[in-house]
């Protein structure tokens, strides 16, 4: 059992429950001490991280508690979870090099700490984490996952058409979700974030003044960031959690891949270390289906992934679509469909692949959100 909370803590005390098997995650156990000491033996229960003063700490290690201590000298706290914008872009004002999302890249692609045990577990845990938050944060919501390249541009018609689905999935009910960088990424959190079509206008016209993030990403953040504010405006840090029900926009990007900047019109950003962990993460929590638009290896390699658990799947389950759009794209371009329908042949995902000529045509293939 994982207690986040000081009134989940307090409550559980009160109880007079044991201790035993419970996670205290990033609490304060300031002032603590003598409550946990009434619990006698303390085997079995785990600290991971928050602050623990000293007399704390060693009476928990006496008692048989084990207690991972806060991470210091690491970019991130890795007991974090979920991220905001504002969070990953702290420091902007210096240039992106100097922002948090910038820093832990560096870090991230150090060669001597890249097989270092101590940075290793410090990844671990804050991949972890984030997991263990994204988890509460989509449970029980219709998410349509959406693919693409990072090329693409804020200035160009494919990047306003994602935008506007973004949206439309966003009115009708759906979380949007995306691997959270650049391009057609970007275009459907955009549109997904934005409340009506002339906000989504407006902001579209905002950011087209820096099309892309290369070659200074410095701009292109804060002409997006301006656009946010002018949408959502400057709202308070609330913790994510409260953001659940009325979260619209969701991202999933990856220091992996950290020349791409994460986006930053996520409701919360579920940034990892791990490339695989956050590519299945963002697969397999797309329960209403996956939309593919235009991409290149990135995008083809996450279509097969995708497509995996589709051939296997048992005729009894119900599928959710995947929907490429684009068919000369995927057809001569990159030959993906092909490869799609010879595998298909004979099993129930050749009822759950699609290929249509253009956004308007994905709506309908969807699977709804419940009420």
């Amino acid at each position: 059992m994982e207690i986040e909370t000081l009134d989940e803590l307090d409550d559980h005390l009160a109880s007079g429950a044991s201790l035993r098997g419970l996670r205290l995650q990033d609490l304060d156990l300031t002032g603590y001490a003598e409550q946990l000491a009434a619990h006698g033996d303390l085997t079995g229960l785990v600290v991971l991280g928050g602050t623990v003063p000293l007399g704390v700490a060693e009476l928990l290690l006496a008692r048989g508690a084990i207690v991972f201590p806060g991470i210091a000298d690491a970019p991130v706290d890795p007991w974090r979870g979920l991220y905001f914008a504002t969070d990953l872009y702290e420091g902007l004002e210096n240039g992106y090099e100097q922002t948090r999302d910038a820093k832990t890249y560096a870090w991230f692609l150090d060669a001597r700490l890249r097989t270092d045990a101590y940075c290793t577990l410090v990844r671990a845990i804050h991949d972890d984490s984030v997991t263990d938050e994204l988890d509460e944060f989509v449970f029980g919501r219709s998410v349509v996952g959406i693919m693409g390249g990072h090329a693409l541009q804020r200035d160009s018609a494919a990047y306003a058409r994602a935008a506007g689905l973004g949206h439309r999935l966003a009115e009708e009910g759906h979380l949007v979700a995306t691997g959270g960088g650049p391009g057609a990424m970007e275009a459907a959190n955009l549109g997904a974030l934005c409340r009506s079509p002339a906000s989504l206008e407006e902001a579209l016209a905002r950011i087209a003044a820096v099309p892309g993030f290369r070659p200074d990403i410095t701009d292109w953040a804060r002409t997006a960031l301006a656009a946010r504010c002018a949408i959502v405006g400057d709202e308070p840090q609330a913790p994510s959690e409260t953001l659940g029900p009325s979260a619209r926009s969701l991202g999933i990007p990856t220091w992996f891949y950290g020349h791409e900047p994460p986006n930053v019109f996520c409701d919360v950003i579920a940034k990892y270390f791990s490339n695989a962990i956050r590519e299945e993460g963002l697969l397999a929590r797309s329960n209403a289906g996956i939309v593919v638009l235009e991409g290149a290896a990135g995008t083809v390699q996450e279509i097969f992934q995708a497509v995996t658990p589709l051939f296997y799947a048992e005729a009894e389950a119900p599928l959710p679509p995947l929907v490429l759009v684009g068919r000369e794209h995927w057809t001569e371009r990159v030959p993906v469909w092909p490869a799609l329908t010879a595998i298909a042949v004979g099993r129930p995902m050749a009822e759950a692949v699609h290929l249509v000529d253009s956004i308007e045509d994905v709506l309908s293939l969807l699977s709804q959100p419940a009420g």
